[in-house]
């Protein structure tokens, strides 16, 4: 299962390589460059492979990438209010970069980061090693932190790991930035979502969590049932109101040890469906309220608010603000550990 690898382009700091992984049921094309996932292709009833992920024909689009597609996000992912962090009794002060908030690790946080990549199999799956050295200080970042990702097809799923380590007391939480289309194009509000999560983190009017836990009951945030994306997104519910739709953290249900089920999404005309499988405690599932339309996509499509979606594994946003938030908080004697798996199907 050979790993196809070509250089796109070269920047000041190395060359842009792109990845192609293949096993046969799923086709994956990774760049070096922040981590990014250009191309996921997978069958649909028919057995034909189809790209699933929202993205650019052409690279230099993505060193703008206003909308995050594909990308490894961090150091930390989501929103911290004011960009103010406090870690043992010393403030660090984060690039804000979404007013008034620090928003995916910064002006350039890990999406616009050249990593150093190493194409490997594994019991004949094959995979992308992904490491990133952050220097103490980057984006106002405490700490050198080493960052590894890696991308693996096994089976017919896109398994990706993450790992970190510092050198001083830092925060991590790393996730990835893929929109979803099981379609491949069009709109995604008839595809069917599954959260199977009984709360969610309710936020103020810069999408920042408020600290408080709201219930999915009676609520458009009750995915515990199947429900299409579409059917109560533009509901009156003054959460829904904030982000225009959906763009909030469930917390996941269950507490199991290892990987647990978060999602489940079928879009029915392809029959395409995609499992989410994490040791994450949370989900961000973002509907593409305010996907950037001023970039042509791939095949020169016009991409537009909720084209595609997110379910981006993650700690909680604004955790180092929030105390009763599990923390993300790294020390020099510790590991960041993080797994999510895309398992993919198809009813032929």
């Amino acid at each position: 299962m050979p790993v196809d690898m070509h250089i796109i382009c070269r920047l000041p700091e190395g060359n842009v390589e792109a990845y192609k992984l293949s096993n046969g049921t799923i086709e994956v094309e990774i760049l070096n460059y922040g981590g990014i996932v250009r191309s996921l292709k997978v069958a649909d009833n028919a057995g034909s492979l189809g790209d699933i992920v929202l993205g650019y024909d052409n690279f230099e689009y993505y060193l703008k990438n206003p909308s995050y597609f594909g990308a490894i996000i961090g150091r930390c992912a989501n929103r911290i209010i004011n960009g103010h962090l406090k870690l043992d009794d010393r403030h660090h002060q984060l690039t804000v970069n979404a007013d008034p908030c620090h928003l995916h690790g910064g002006k350039v946080g890990f999406n616009h980061r050249l990593w150093q990549a190493v194409p490997f199999e594994e019991k004949q799956c094959p995979g992308l090693r992904l490491q990133y050295i952050s220097p103490d200080g980057e984006e106002g970042y405490p700490g050198q932190l080493c960052a590894t990702v890696t991308y693996l097809l096994r089976g017919q799923a896109l398994c990706i790991e993450y790992s970190a380590t510092t050198d001083a007391p830092t925060i991590v939480n790393l996730t990835h930035h893929s929109y979803f289309n099981l379609a491949g194009h069009g709109d995604i509000n008839d595809h069917i979502l599954t959260i199977f999560s009984d709360l969610i983190t309710p936020m103020n009017e810069y999408l920042v969590p408020t600290g408080e836990l709201m219930a999915v009951d009676d609520t458009p945030f009750d995915f515990r049932r199947p429900h299409t994306i579409g059917q109560r997104i533009d509901m009156s519910h003054d959460q829904l109101s904030i982000g225009s739709g959906y763009d909030h953290n469930f917390i996941i249900s269950c507490k199991n040890e290892g990987l647990i089920k978060a999602a489940h999404v079928k879009e029915p005309v392809s029959g395409r469906e995609m499992e989410v499988w994490t040791s994450e405690p949370g989900i961000q599932f973002y509907a593409g309220n305010f996907i950037d339309a001023t970039l042509p996509g791939k095949n020169g499509a016009v991409y537009g608010p909720r084209c595609g979606f997110c379910l981006e594994t993650q700690h909680f946003p604004n955790a180092p603000d929030i105390a009763v938030f599990p923390s993300i908080v790294l020390k020099p004697d510790e590991v960041y550990s993080s797994r999510t798996e895309y398992r993919f199907f198809a009813e032929f």
